[in-house]
């Protein structure tokens, strides 16, 4: 495969060049099962798994025939605690549970890799050369959006490290979500119409994740 390149911008919206990104990152083979299976972690790894509701054991009352076997007409009962009854427990109804699921290392990598790739052969990835405020200002976050061409796209934008103007300029941005390269996951790409990195957060990257 080919050169990998992105195009570099300033702050301003002017082309600076561009950068080579990592073959083993940004030039692998799509798997879409691999995909599949870590969007499938991270949703279910987000889940709380609270949700509780009372069987029969466990809501108050029974101990007493709530009516005669025979002779009203309905049918027969034999304690009000029953699912069948008013104010009966549920059956077969939701328990505390854990919802995670573990997913190998490699396979991964491997994900985070076809998500990477997916980008550079949609020409959704940009190399910002740098990123920084004097002061939080989310009309200036949204002014380097505007220069980009990116207002109008689902971003993320990739940090080397969580500079707290920075993030505090782009929280409220509807299109723009931040995260650090090294917490960077498969779920958050492709929910992500653009991919922003700082020249910075792409060596991070590059550190964490290229053996």
């Amino acid at each position: 495969m080919g050169t990998i390149n992105a195009r570099v911008c300033n702050p301003d919206g002017t082309e600076k060049g561009s950068a080579s990104l990592p073959e083993e990152l940004f030039g692998q083979q799509v798997h879409e099962h691999l995909l599949y299976l870590s969007v499938k972690r991270h949703l279910g790894n987000q889940r709380q798994g609270t949700a509780k509701v009372k069987h029969k054991g466990e809501v108050s009352g029974g101990g007493r025939k709530p009516f005669r076997q025979k002779g009203t007409g309905r049918a027969r009962q034999g304690s009000n605690t029953s699912p069948l009854m008013p104010g009966g427990g549920r059956a077969f109804g939701p328990v505390p549970r854990d919802y995670r699921t573990e997913l190998p290392r490699q396979q991964r990598r491997a994900a985070l890799a076809s998500a990477l790739s997916q980008k550079a052969a949609d020409n959704a990835v940009t190399v910002l050369d740098s990123l920084s405020f004097a002061a939080p200002k989310t009309r200036d976050m949204a002014g380097v959006l505007q220069r980009l061409g990116l207002s109008d796209k689902r971003t993320l934008l990739v940090l080397d490290q969580a500079d707290a103007n920075v993030v505090r300029s782009c929280r409220n941005l509807r299109n723009l979500r931040t995260t650090l390269a090294h917490q960077l996951n498969a779920y958050d790409l492709l929910d992500c119409e653009a991919l922003l990195l700082t020249s910075a957060g792409l060596e991070r990257m590059k550190e964490v994740f290229v053996r």
